[in-house]
């Protein structure tokens, strides 16, 4: 069986993110979870774990993009055995600062008493320059998505988020290959993060995606799957 893939999606996106990537890992088995709503990333990823389980599979490529790429620091401090090889993508291993703690805390104050129809604006940082002014039929898709988030899970979500603790400590111990993805316009989570992370996972190889901000894979699909899929290739090769 070639090596199963799990897509960990972004705050407050869900699966569906990853729909552009299917295609890019047909011949794996696939799995992508619904992580948003978990109040400690633990959580979520202790979740991940019972449907890897449910599943019978021991190994997985872990692929996982901003608050995706913190859960997976989460599943490598409780089963690193479970890793074939991991993708952090647009992420970054260090806490929120207290100022992001107390922007996290504001938002879902603010999604709490008036809803979700202002994430759209909040958020708007999650696209590239590229994107915003080259793409409306993307901006309008990412528009839809923050739309129909849910609330409730949402609000849990940002605990989750301003709570994580520091992976910093994890990275010099990850003992399996690493790909560290950034777009090269994202703001939130920049080159620079990615380049800390990389320099300090030892077996580890790092791209800057162009035209692309925080959400990579969605503004610059063709550039992310032809990396994912150099990266599954290397390792199954191994």
């Amino acid at each position: 069986m070639a090596i199963p893939v799990i897509f960990l999606h972004a705050f407050p996106y869900g699966p569906a993110m990853w729909e552009g990537q299917l295609e890019a890992v047909k011949e794996h088995p696939v799995l992508w979870p619904d992580i948003l709503g978990y109040e400690s990333l633990e959580s979520a990823a202790a979740s991940v774990l019972v449907q890897m389980d449910e599943r019978g599979w021991d190994k997985a490529v872990l692929v996982g993009l901003s608050m995706g790429g913190y859960v997976i620091f989460r599943l490598w401090n409780l089963e690193p055995e479970r890793f074939v090889g991991l993708v952090l993508a647009d992420t970054r291993a260090t806490p929120d600062t207290p100022e992001q703690k107390a922007s996290r805390a504001q938002m879902a104050l603010r999604i709490q008493q008036e809803g979700v129809g202002f994430l759209p604006e909040a958020l708007s940082g999650h696209l590239g320059e590229s994107t915003r002014t080259r793409n409306p039929a993307l901006v309008e898709q990412v528009r839809q998505i923050l739309l129909a988030a849910d609330p409730d899970k949402t609000i849990a979500s940002l605990k989750g988020l301003a709570d994580r603790p520091d992976s910093l400590p994890l990275l010099p111990n990850i003992s399996v290959p690493a790909l560290v993805l950034v777009g090269e316009e994202d703001t939130l989570t920049p080159p620079a993060d990615a380049r800390q992370m990389a320099a300090q996972i030892p077996d580890s190889r790092m791209l800057i995606l162009p035209e692309a901000g925080h959400l990579a894979n969605l503004e610059n699909p063709k550039a992310f799957n032809t990396a994912l899929r150099g990266f599954l290739c290397e390792l199954e090769g191994r």
